[in-house]
């Protein structure tokens, strides 16, 4: 059953990936085609074909590897003819690639090329592919954190503290002489629902507990639904010496990654966990952090891959925020899948997984290098900076950039991704990340 388990999250995850990548190049697709740009084919993986059909005059199929994908734009770069000849130590690679580019120009089709487009033209086509994982992960944190919610402590009181013991007691039963818990004093019983607490209503036991801390010693109405009915208690919090908890119950740390300890008030009640809605402006908020996170990872990205190539070699532990090669995703998502864990509680788990992988695929893709989005981008924009620049100074329009010169930074790019994939791939291989510990 286990392996079972762990064969539908990885299912799960290659769906989602293929999902992710498809929306990609569907974000290049139906703007390249809009703009009236010749697109010949559209397809999902790399390598072999394993099935395309013909639709028109595009070419949609999927390859062997499921690791990309792509469209075949005609006229990414000028054409050969206006170009001139190739010069230097690497034009043998540049004659390659324009040579290759001038293969995707049909005849009769000279003018529905992608680099006669105006520079916001191209610019929207290379920016609807990250732009579509954007959506795509917004739309699944907010059915995340809004439809299925976020686990967090509800209004059902789970437990209650029969007394309250010294500080640094490892006592685990209460003794005579031990004074009664303010919760249990009041009579609060497990199973009562947290209506409100001094008068303010209260939706989660956050919320409670926020009231409780902040009034020690001050004594507080307290309404209960107890079987279907409302019941008004009296309650006194006491002033203890707590570590402050965020919503999900994790400790809340200061600017040297120590708890935060401060006196509040305390009643010796703890609640139920649940997964509690949250706002419909929550998921494009997760979303949001989980940009800055990534893009935080890409900055410190050769440091990260020394700390992975490290713990390869040692069997050190990897770090479970660092980067990790598809396989590792994938690995993930079956250990997820086959935890002794609610359905709904992995489900979430996976959700969130694929979510993040949509934001790595958004923020990964605008990095301004070719072959990236991004660094179509940036030689959309320096061709578009060029023209300006001849119009204030009335010189004649400049030639169309000829983004084939950078093919042999190009090349260098695409090496050390691929340096970097196989270097990933090994580690989650053979070391890879223990979510489990």
């Amino acid at each position: 059953m286990e392996a079972l388990l762990y064969a539908a999250g990885l299912v799960f995850m290659l769906i989602g990936l293929g999902l992710s990548i498809g929306l990609h190049e569907i974000g290049h697709l139906v703007p390249a085609k809009l703009f009236g740009v010749r697109v010949g084919q559209y397809m999902i993986g790399f390598g072999p074909r394993l099935w395309s059909r013909r639709i028109g005059e595009t070419e949609y199929g999927f390859k062997l590897l499921p690791l990309g994908g792509f469209i075949s734009m005609s006229g990414m770069y000028p054409a050969s003819a206006s170009a001139g000849p190739a010069k230097g130590l690497f034009r043998s690679l540049i004659q390659d690639a324009r040579s290759a580019n001038d293969e995707t120009i049909a005849e009769g089709a000279e003018e529905r090329v992608f680099y006669r487009l105006p520079v916001w033209k191209r610019v929207v086509v290379m920016l609807g592919g990250p732009l579509m994982n954007l959506i795509l992960a917004v739309v699944i944190f907010t059915v995340l954190v809004s439809g299925i919610g976020v686990q967090q402590g509800t209004t059902t009181i789970a437990s209650v503290t029969e007394c309250v013991l010294p500080a640094g007691s490892t006592a685990t039963e209460c003794a005579a002489d031990d004074p009664a818990s303010p919760a249990a004093e009041a009579g609060i019983r497990p199973g009562d629902v947290l209506v409100s607490i001094d008068g303010q209503a209260v939706s989660t036991f956050a919320e409670a507990t926020a009231i409780v801390q902040a009034a020690p010693g001050e004594t507080l109405d307290l309404v209960v639904s107890r079987d279907g009915a409302d019941k008004t208690l009296a309650i006194t919090p006491i002033e203890a010496e707590r570590t402050i908890t965020d919503a999900s119950g994790q400790p809340t740390l200061d600017e040297n990654g120590e708890p935060v300890v401060k006196k509040v008030g305390y009643v010796g009640m703890g609640s139920q966990m649940g997964f509690v809605q949250q706002p419909l402006s929550a998921g494009p908020q997760f979303a949001a952090e989980n940009v800055g996170r990534v893009a935080s990872l890409i900055v410190n990205l050769p440091v990260r891959l020394w700390d992975v190539g490290v713990s390869l070699v040692t069997g050190g532990e990897r770090d479970p925020d660092g980067p990790l090669s598809v396989v590792g995703v994938g690995r993930i998502a079956g250990e997820v899948a086959a935890t002794d864990a609610p359905i709904l509680n992995r489900f979430s788990v996976l959700l969130g997984l694929l979510g993040s992988l949509n934001i790595a695929l958004f923020v990964f893709n605008l990095i301004p290098l070719l072959p990236l989005d991004g660094g179509h981008v940036v030689v959309a924009l320096w061709d578009g900076l060029k023209r300006v620049w001849a119009r204030v100074f009335r010189r004649p329009p400049p030639a169309p950039v000829d983004a084939t010169k950078l093919v042999p930074l190009t090349v260098v790019v695409a090496v050390l991704l691929i340096a970097m994939g196989a270097l990933l791939l090994v580690a989650d291989l053979f070391n890879p990340v223990d979510i489990l510990q």
